[in-house]
């Protein structure tokens, strides 16, 4: 099978937004009261969207419905803030995406960020390159690993999901391939462990972002 698109994760992915993620979360658990956390340890509660981020920080005696959507609109007013502060991409992306031009490979994004936001994000940070389509999570595309909005992207562009690497650093990322039928390629750069890739259906692991050529 000779690949024709690759579809992106973002966070972990292409960018890293860990700081970003953690300094604003613990601003609003600190708001109110609540423990924060090391940087690290949000390495584990980021991927599955801000519902489920804001339930993995909070204390797991305190995760009603009403507290979390407390926090999680705190968390979007902080993180509305400070979002560029200390993110970029990875080493190696930029000149992966390069290539991936000139070999005239489609390049898609889906992510589980709300999807005004993933553009915001993506334009300040990686407007050099044309991704077609960008897509976050809205009412019409329901959170990774649900392979709704990777489905939609491939039908989008005309292509079997057959014909897609799937590019992500996270089992959920891996789980959304599978279920999408498209390759899933796990990245070890990113915020998880390769066992947990490898358990998800990882069907080919990259050290560096070069690597995925190879597969192309």
């Amino acid at each position: 099978m000779k690949f024709k698109a690759v579809l992106f994760d973002l966070d972990g992915t292409l960018l890293n937004t860990l700081d970003d993620l953690a300094d604003s979360m613990n601003a609003s658990l600190k708001k109110f009261g609540f423990p924060v956390h090391p940087v690290d340890s949000y390495r584990y509660m980021i991927g599955d969207g801000l519902i489920n981020l804001v339930s993995r920080a909070l204390p797991e005696n305190i995760r009603d419905v009403s507290t979390i959507n407390k926090i999680a609109a705190a968390e979007r007013e902080e993180y509305g803030g400070i979002w560029a502060n200390k993110t970029h991409p990875y080493e190696g992306i930029p000149e992966l995406l390069d290539t991936l031009r000139e070999r005239r490979i489609a390049t898609c994004i889906l992510s589980n960020k709300p999807d005004e936001f993933t553009h915001i994000i993506v334009q300040k940070f990686l407007s050099k390159w044309s991704f077609t389509p960008i897509r976050g999570q809205n009412k019409d595309t329901p959170i990774k690993p649900d392979p709704s909005g990777a489905i939609q992207i491939a039908q989008e562009l005309g292509l079997s999901t057959a014909e897609f690497l799937y590019v992500g650093d996270s089992g959920t990322d891996m789980e959304t391939a599978n279920a999408a039928g498209m390759f899933p390629v796990g990245v070890l750069w990113g915020f998880r462990s390769k066992e947990e890739l490898i358990k998800a259906g990882a069907k080919a692991l990259i050290e560096r972002p070069i690597d995925l050529l190879s597969l192309v």
